[in-house]
């Protein structure tokens, strides 16, 4: 079934912000047939050796590169839409050719259906206009996928898996997938207790939702979904990887800020770097329009950076609030401590 506005909403801003990270897990001493979890996640997995939870996403990868498995966590009841959406034909307009489809059980007796294919070659280059010819492409390693689509009794599991070839095995990665095992849902507090940073100034705002162990939702007001803006919002999350150079920060922020397609409209008040406690910041201050409801809000985004990676906040509040909240806004993200 559609999330519901609000929460869809919600959702949409936090992926919007977060970037992939996820924070390691120590693993040593766990015996072989024991789950791992990745940070935060209901999904867990008994992965071969040579993989390991990702630093950047919410999932796993091989230590010496070439194959991953991340995780998706999409409401209860979602499974059916979801499933009648991945047809051979979606997918192959998305990239992935699928060669087989299977229902399955999975660890626990979960009921889902497992895709297996390939990605697609890249559409062929036009031919030069001066001889006629396409110029040469280099030779692409084939890459395997899978798409497992797990129907839990409170939540829907989407795991994607690619390999390059001779990375792992196809037994090894279906394996994986099959063996993937539901724990209860975790509480808000052990969520957020699992963020790779930490908030010590809240400032009102209370986490409503956290995403892919990397980023977390707060709103100031009762509401924990609240309706057409009528409470502020502030998302936080961070990125562990490659960091533009100071001379691509300021284009790194507008493309960020304006790759949020729940608002357009956009009129920038204020864009600057700075510096702070030995830290390179770059800050935003923007006017937009709502486009679920046609509100004017405000939006600001602060993005912290760090030398193997970024902390990027995201504001957004009616523009009738704006006086009483952009303060709130920056007494929150000042405050934020990295683990």
């Amino acid at each position: 079934m559609p999330l519901r506005p609000a929460l869809s909403r919600l959702a949409v801003l936090g992926l919007l912000v977060a970037g992939l990270s996820c924070p390691p897990l120590d693993t040593a001493g766990a015996r072989a047939d024991t789950p791992v979890f990745p940070s935060s996640s209901r999904f867990g997995f008994q992965p071969p050796s040579d993989m390991a939870p990702s630093r950047r996403f919410m999932g796993f990868e091989r230590l010496e590169g070439g194959a991953m498995v991340s995780v998706v966590e999409l409401p209860g009841g979602a499974y059916g839409e979801i499933e009648k959406s991945f047809t051979d034909e979606n997918l192959k307009s998305q990239g992935f050719v699928v060669e087989s489809r299977e229902a399955v059980k999975v660890s626990g007796g979960l009921e889902g259906v497992l895709l297996a294919g390939g990605q697609s070659p890249p559409p062929a280059p036009a031919a030069d206009g001066a001889n006629g010819t396409a110029p040469a492409m280099p030779d692409l390693p084939t890459v395997r996928k899978w798409l497992l689509l797990v129907n839990g009794p409170d939540v829907t599991g989407l795991v994607v898996a690619q390999m390059t070839p001779g990375a792992e095995t196809d037994e090894t990665m279906k394996g994986m997938l099959l063996g993937v095992t539901l724990r209860p849902p975790l509480t808000l507090d052990q969520q957020v207790d699992a963020l790779p940073f930490r908030i010590n100034d809240l400032a009102g705002f209370r986490p409503i939702r956290a995403l892919a162990g990397n980023s977390l939702l707060m709103t100031r007001g009762p509401k924990d979904q609240p309706v057409n803006l009528e409470q502020p919002i502030l998302v936080l999350a961070q990125a562990v990887q490659q960091p533009p150079t100071a001379e691509q920060r300021e284009a790194f922020a507008r493309a960020a800020l304006y790759s949020n397609q729940t608002m357009k409209d956009f009129v920038i008040e204020r864009s600057q770097s700075y510096r702070q406690n030995g830290v390179d910041w770059h800050e935003i201050v923007a006017r937009a329009n709502d486009v679920p409801t046609g509100q004017a809000v405000v939006i600001t985004q602060t993005i912290r950076f760090a030398p193997d990676g970024y902390l990027r906040s995201l504001g957004v509040v009616r523009a009738d609030q704006r006086d009483e909240t952009l303060a709130l806004f920056r007494q929150v993200v000042d405050s934020v401590q990295l683990r």
